[in-house]
């Protein structure tokens, strides 16, 4: 029975111009020969599996070669040739430097390179692992390798070039070898399936390389495995199964699932990914590996980089046309968020879960899907008040209850010319410097507990009294929520203003306008941007808006920006009589909601709406 020889060694390549995936550096080496320029030390330099060491052995039998090609190719016939491939050459010895570190190897190497060599031209040192070489080793090698005797030359190889010392980097030719391309490989595969008889599909030869991680020997160490359990006929499903991996077909229907937004099928779809064997970590690193193919499918240009056949590229393709460009940012992002923590999270499947619920909640119009702006929230039961439902007769209509509160009143001024009606904030605050005049022209009395419908002008004003009492008609008009202006002719500009061109002086309309800001700063300070977005705010009299901070940090952060703010609030409520002031909360003040229940009841209070949701469900804090 013949010993069998594992396709790493039966396949590998004895002349330059069977090296795969590294023709630069062979033709290099070639020419090197051909032209009789032979450098006194190399380094190869590279990943696990590329070719190092085989390129080593070739360079240094084809420079031994009695009768080498014109083309710089060793001749396989003469003496030389022969007795290296038949592994019992005197002139070329190989050692790995991770066994032989010492300097009393060294030393023994040193005594070596001064015999010359018996047969052929050379004597050829190979050293692989190089970077295992101690610190005493490497000095004592220093000068040999800068000024060895001139039939010497040594070959040095290493996975991890930053290890070894710069003093033998500098003293060296270094050749850096690349990973294998997946078509190298698949190529190379398809070769040695050939000459063995082996069936093999394309589909399952491109799995194989993608495992491979652009190594040839681990590639063809691959090949062996699934060959012994395909029995000759590599299929795509024997590949998975034999190397249990995560087929990409599973990540095509994640991605539909979450473009369509469809939380359960995505949790049902990972709980069998999982019940199969395969761990979170794989396949959120896996997906999001997916969704950078799909962003790199969108484009012509970007195509090329896709290492994978010809048939999943165009099946990318027609997924990305799918995906919008938000969509994908955004999932890469918290994909690859999670892949890095997967490792230190306490509920692993939990962390994977919240991921993918996160990238199915995704909105290509919210502004923050660009990926500029801190992790986004997963959206709350209700945005707002006004998105609550309002509660339903016994017929199904609304019904409004007595806690209800009612529209704000409308309050017209009025002129000769004509009338126009502007609607003031439910506050009571009315902030548009022109309406403020108005109103303060208007000769009336306004009575604290005046019903609804009336509206005191804006702090900081102050209306004029007239001395005589005010008439049967003004008298009307404070009843019914109408101030006119009847007596003032003449202040035609001031109020005849357009109400679509007027925004209210409020809290609401405030807190709105500081948040457009902060989105604005989002791409120069994302850090201050995102503390702005959690400041409170208060709206105080003669147009004073009060920010609270936590502490004088903060405060002395946000300072530097306040004459930017300031402007940017006049030009929108068009008045210049906005100021903004900074004020540090007590210690006692400034606290962390560390339960439930201390969340839930701040929650009651800053919504009312929240508060009789709850109270109708009967809810309790977990």
């Amino acid at each position: 029975m013949d010993n069998f020889v594992v396709s790493a060694r039966k396949y590998r390549p004895q002349r330059f111009e069977d090296v795969v995936g590294q023709q630069s550096i062979a033709d290099t080496l070639k020419l090197a020969i051909k032209n009789q320029k032979l450098a006194s030390a190399y380094l190869f330099c590279g990943p696990r599996g590329v070719g190092k060491t085989t390129c080593a052995r070739i360079f240094a039998k084809t420079i031994n070669c009695l009768d080498p090609h014109a083309d710089g190719e060793a001749c396989e016939q003469c003496d030389s040739c022969r007795s290296f491939n038949e592994q019992r050459s005197v002139n070329i010895q190989e050692l790995n430097a991770a066994a032989n570190n010492s300097v009393e190897d060294i030393r023994a190497i040193i005594d070596q390179v001064r015999i010359p060599p018996q047969l052929g031209k050379y004597k050829v040192i190979i050293l692989d692992e190089v970077h295992m070489l101690s610190q005493a080793a490497g000095n004592a090698l220093l000068k040999t390798l800068e000024e060895p005797p001139s039939y010497v030359i040594f070959i040095l190889a290493t996975t991890e070039k930053q290890k070894i010392m710069q003093t033998i980097l500098s003293r060296c030719q270094i050749f850096d070898f690349n990973r294998m391309e997946i078509a190298d490989i698949v190529s190379n595969l398809r070769m040695i399936a050939d000459n063995e008889g082996i069936t093999a599909h394309d589909d399952a030869l491109n799995l194989i390389a993608q495992k491979a991680d652009g190594g040839m020997r681990d590639a063809l160490s691959v090949f062996d495995q699934v060959n012994n359990f395909a029995q000759g006929n590599i299929t795509r499903e024997s590949v998975l199964q034999c190397i249990n991996a995560l087929d990409s077909e599973y990540y095509f229907r994640m991605t539909d699932l979450l473009v369509e937004h469809n939380v359960v099928e995505s949790m049902v779809l990972f709980n069998d990914i999982v019940n199969k064997g395969f761990s979170g970590g794989v396949f959120i690193g896996g997906m999001a590996s997916h969704l950078r193919d799909l962003l790199m499918s969108r484009e012509p240009a970007t195509m090329p980089l896709l290492n994978t056949s010809d048939e999943l590229k165009a099946r990318y393709s027609e997924q990305a046309r799918k995906c919008s460009v938000k969509f994908l940012y955004h999932a890469i992002r918290i994909c690859d968020r999670c892949s890095n923590e997967y490792k230190t999270s306490y509920n692993k499947r939990l962390s994977v879960e919240l991921t993918l619920i996160e990238a199915a909640q995704h909105d290509d119009d919210d502004p923050a899907g660009a990926g500029r702006r801190p992790a986004k929230k997963l959206k709350p039961l209700f945005s707002s008040p006004k998105d609550c439902p309002a509660p339903k007769s016994d017929s199904g209509h609304s019904v409004r209850t007595q806690e209800s509160e009612p529209k704000p009143a409308t309050v017209k001024v009025e002129n000769q010319k004509e009338n126009k009606t502007f609607r003031p904030a439910a506050t009571g605050r009315i902030g548009a410097g022109i309406l403020k005049n108005a109103l303060a022209k208007a000769r009336t009395t306004v009575m604290e507990n005046a019903p609804a419908a009336v509206v005191k002008p804006a702090a900081g004003s102050t209306a004029p009294q007239d001395s005589g009492t005010p008439s049967d008609t003004n008298d009307e008009n404070i009843a019914t929520g109408n101030i006119t202006d009847g007596e003032n002719p003449g202040e035609e500009e001031t109020a005849n203003v357009s109400a679509e061109n007027i925004i209210i002086f409020g809290d609401a309309e405030v807190e709105k306008q500081w948040d457009i800001y902060a989105a604005k700063l989002q791409n120069n300070d994302p850090v201050m941007a995102s503390r702005m977005q959690a400041m409170p705010l208060q709206c105080l009299n003669n147009y004073v808006i009060e920010v609270s901070l936590h502490n004088d940090i903060v405060q002395r952060q946000l300072k530097q920006y306040l004459p930017q703010i300031e402007d940017f609030m006049r030009k929108v409520f068009k008045t210049h009589e906005i100021t903004i002031q900074t004020k540090v909360l007590p210690a006692d003040i400034v606290r962390v909601i560390t339960n439930p229940a201390e969340l839930m009841a701040k929650m009651r209070k800053d919504n009312p709406y929240f508060a009789e949701f709850v109270d109708k469900l009967n809810l309790r804090p977990a």
